[in-house]
């Protein structure tokens, strides 16, 4: 198989056999995209919707997570696990809201 042939059929298996209804696939919200593939590494998925929810909730933009203090976010992710991800996913929001005005680059 031609590499170039790889990609469109994986795109259309995916259409076809893949997943639809996972709250960051309906989304164009890079904040959204970007917490979920946080929350996602070495998570599985099943377990990952309620946590990236209640997030959410608390938590609905980077505006707000930049705002809120480490030991605010920390709660919100207990039970996730490696939280160097949560502590790392503050920096960057604090980050991106003081040198990118809240937007990401």
């Amino acid at each position: 198989m031609a590499a170039m042939d790889f990609a469109p059929r994986i795109v259309a298996w995916q259409r076809q056999h893949g997943r639809h209804d996972l709250p960051w696939q309906n989304t164009r919200d890079p904040y959204r995209i970007w917490l979920s593939e946080i929350m996602l590494q070495q998570t599985q998925v099943a377990t990952v919707i309620p946590y990236y929810e209640r997030f959410l909730e608390r938590f609905p933009d980077v505006a707000a997570l930049a705002a809120a203090s480490q030991e605010d976010v920390m709660p919100y992710w207990a039970g996730l696990g490696y939280y160097a991800r949560a502590r790392n996913l503050h920096r960057c929001a604090v980050q991106i809201a003081q040198d990118w005005n809240g937007r990401f680059p």
